[in-house]
């Protein structure tokens, strides 16, 4: 019963990741009228302060050997309140400065827990024998992508089949996972102290990590700037915005529901190869996104429904390398995934940073008719640029060095 509790802990940890890149944007554009580019500048702001305590709290994860269980308490507690507060209550101050508040909290204690997390389970996955890394990361991606999953539709469910208020009922939900999650992982916060003797060096210097951070930071911004995007491409390109929460359930089902396929072909087959196989499927899906219209649900509802499984390898078998190149060469793991952590966050903040102001620049106004320049800027950048950034992603991960350096 190990695995299935780390995927429900990490459906908790990855409900506030990606979604909240996917639903606070729009959020506070809509219901605050705070600017785009203003909303870009405080997510890339908040990455910079990552920059300096991510390492740090990775090598508190690392130290906290003996109370893994209360700092875990403490790290859940911080991350639903920071999301209540973020959606579950008007703001007492500036919009603006209400949003950089709760997403500090939420931040800090997302990239804690993360580092504390990883850390126990590398532990785990020795134990688990040959090929446990993968199956950790298998069983943890699921979680993920299913926590993903729910908290991309649960707005669009209560809005539309319930009398509550969608962001309100969100949080509320959210609490009640944190509450389930912390439950289920308890026990297993004991374990072994992972390995002191290491240092920052160590893990930067290594070229197979090099190239593993490049290519998951390359290989995370298709994703995060879709997320970004994903609703004003649905409500402005394609007119169907009741239909956003449909195509969200079918992106991430699909990508759940592919992440054990995937890690099953890795067991028969190169790792390395497998995950090739399911970017270059990425990219050849969702380029003809560029050429879709309003109305056209039946042809986008296909490309969610291929790319969500596209996504499936990256999700897992992407962190279950990372995980078994630090195994390798004997590295801190919390050390290691605190700054793998901040690597694909960044991919967020970035995304949020560049397209956000980007797309307000070439005209592009919420709650406007928007023309068509307007609109073809934001096909460019939903459709376009995330797959010349996945292209990035593979020509580093295929790149001519030894495969031992890397897995």
């Amino acid at each position: 019963m190990i695995l299935p509790r780390y995927s429900i802990y990490a459906a908790f940890l990855a409900a506030a990741g990606i979604p909240i890149y996917i639903h606070a944007p729009k959020f506070f554009a809509d219901e605050y009228g705070v600017s785009l580019s203003a909303i870009g500048l405080i997510l890339v702001a908040l990455r910079l302060i990552d920059v300096v305590q991510d390492p740090i709290l990775g090598r508190i994860a690392s130290k906290l050997v003996s109370q893994r269980s209360v700092a875990a308490a403490i790290g859940s507690t911080g991350l639903c309140v920071g999301m209540f507060g973020l959606f579950g209550i008007s703001p007492p101050v500036e919009p603006l400065w209400w949003m950089a508040i709760c997403l500090t909290l939420l931040f800090t204690s997302f990239s804690f827990l993360s580092s504390l997390c990883c850390s126990r389970g590398g532990g785990q996955a020795r134990e688990l024998g040959p090929r446990g890394h993968v199956r950790l990361a298998g069983w943890r991606e699921v979680g993920a992508l299913t926590g993903v999953s729910v908290a991309a539709i649960t707005p669009f469910f209560i809005e539309n089949f319930t009398p509550w208020d969608a962001f309100v009922g969100f949080s509320i939900i959210f609490i009640a996972l944190g509450i389930a999650a912390s439950l289920a992982m308890h026990s297993l916060w004991t374990g072994p102290a992972p390995s002191q003797n290491v240092n920052w060096s160590g893990i930067v210097l290594d070229p197979g990590i090099q190239r593993l951070l490049i290519v998951a930071f390359f290989n995370a911004a298709p994703v995060a700037v879709t997320s970004t995007l994903f609703l004003f491409f649905v409500e402005y390109r394609l007119a169907m915005p009741d239909l956003a929460g449909l195509f969200l359930l079918i992106f991430f089902v699909a990508a759940a529901l592919s992440a054990p396929v995937w890690s099953r072909l890795s067991m028969q087959f190169d790792v390395k190869n497998v995950l090739i196989a399911g970017m270059l499927l990425s990219i050849v899906v969702f380029i003809g996104t560029y050429t879709l219209q309003e109305g056209q649900v039946f042809a986008f509802g296909l490309v969610c429904l291929a790319s969500g499984a596209a996504l499936g390898a990256d999700m897992t078998l992407l962190p279950a390398m990372f995980a078994n190149r630090i195994d390798r060469i004997g590295e801190n793991s919390s050390l290691a995934f605190g700054l793998w952590g901040f690597c694909t966050k960044l991919t967020l903040a970035v995304a949020a940073a560049t397209v956000l102001p980007s797309l307000e620049a070439g005209g592009f106004r919420i709650g406007e008719v928007n023309d068509d320049n307007a609109l073809t800027r934001l096909a460019v950048l939903y459709a376009l640029v995330p797959c010349a950034l996945k292209f990035v992603a593979l020509a580093v991960l295929v790149g001519r060095r030894p495969e031992r350096a890397i897995v």
